[in-house]
């Protein structure tokens, strides 16, 4: 069997070689046909899976997002507040190590606000 596939692969090759302008022909055709049948199947029997991957949140305009940006405009307007009134307090030279503290870990959640994590 595996004798008789090869001689007949072998006739085929051999057949291409010998006839270039058919074997061309013959396949134009073949891949149209199956580019045709392509198409009809993707307009007229879609797959159920076709489409199902969502873009990442960070780039979808959807509701959520917008009320995320909102929840972090307010936040970040809350830390600039609490900044504000720490500044005052340092002006007044009554600054302590815990505000000192408290000015780091504001700095750095508003930088984790503002850069989106």
């Amino acid at each position: 069997m595996n004798t008789t596939l090869r001689q007949k692969g072998q006739k085929w090759l051999q057949w291409a070689v010998q006839n270039p302008k058919k074997f061309f022909i013959y396949s134009m055709i073949l891949l149209s046909v199956s580019f045709i049948a392509s198409l009809i199947q993707g307009i007229f029997f879609p797959s159920e899976t076709a489409f199902k991957i969502r873009p990442p949140v960070l780039y979808s305009k959807n509701k959520t997002t917008q009320n995320l940006s909102a929840n972090n405009d307010k936040e970040m307007e809350k830390i600039v507040n609490e900044l504000k009134t720490l500044k005052l307090k340092r002006d007044r030279k009554a600054l302590k190590k815990e505000d000192s503290l408290r000015i780091d870990y504001l700095f750095n959640q508003y930088q984790k606000l503002k850069n989106g994590h």
